[in-house]
């Protein structure tokens, strides 16, 4: 039996560097299973979208795919949006069968990317102790997604941090900016932003700002696509 397709979902953006990074991303995956066949689609605002790539698989005699949603929580996209989608082509192309996988989070190993980051961005092991990290996540109106953003920043919590607080872009409360003026008010010495996101684009670009806004220590960059990866999808 052939191994199924591996379908990227993201959302999609207006931001051109979002679909450069679902494309680096799909590239490296390639690039790790070379025997795997990977493909991207979007939700909305960028091509293929989904429909128009799973009929291509069915056209081309693919009988399995799975559909993997480019999501840091299970919140709406990944509840509603993509199973809608989903039983659409499967009335479509019944001979195709196709599985939603899990969204990549909570996962520690997303932990340890934003640790990453935050070193990469000039935190010393050594200034741990004395630092309040601000968790800035896009945010969602689903209750079940912001719950698990802050359950993430308690367990961040208690690795060593002065303190961890959840923030979001949209939707939700507080902002960016609010959480860290907030640990200053606490008297937190220095105060970094950990952007919890997957590609760049408005909401990472608020997040940013708001760190800047509000005096943040330290910013971790956004996850891009480093040069030498390919961009197109």
């Amino acid at each position: 039996m052939s191994a199924p397709t591996l379908l990227i979902i993201a959302h999609g953006s207006r931001d051109p560097r979002h679909a450069a990074t679902v494309g680096a991303l799909r590239a490296r995956v390639r690039s790790l299973r070379p025997g795997l066949r990977v493909e991207a689609a979007f939700l909305e605002f960028n091509a293929p979208r989904v429909p128009q790539v799973l009929a291509r698989l069915a056209a081309e005699d693919a009988t399995e795919v799975i559909a993997l949603p480019l999501l840091l929580t299970r919140a709406f996209h990944a509840k509603s949006d993509i199973p809608a989608v989903l039983r659409e082509v499967a009335a479509r192309h019944p001979r195709l069968s196709v599985r939603q996988a899990e969204v990549l989070g909570p996962s520690p190993l997303l932990v340890d990317a934003l640790e990453r980051r935050l070193h990469e961005a000039g935190l010393r092991p050594a200034d741990r102790s004395s630092t309040g990290v601000v968790l800035a996540s896009a945010g969602s109106t689903d209750p079940e997604a912001i719950a698990v953003i802050a359950e993430i920043a308690r367990e961040w919590r208690h690795t060593g941090w002065c303190a961890v607080r959840p923030a979001f872009a949209s939707a939700s409360l507080p902002r960016t900016e609010d959480a860290v003026r907030a640990l200053r008010a606490e008297g937190v010495r220095r105060v970094a932003v950990a952007p919890y996101v997957i590609a760049p684009g408005r909401l990472p670009d608020r997040i940013a700002h708001g760190a800047e806004a509000a005096g943040a220590d330290l910013l971790a960059r956004s996850w891009a696509p480093p040069r030498n990866w390919p961009a197109s999808c």
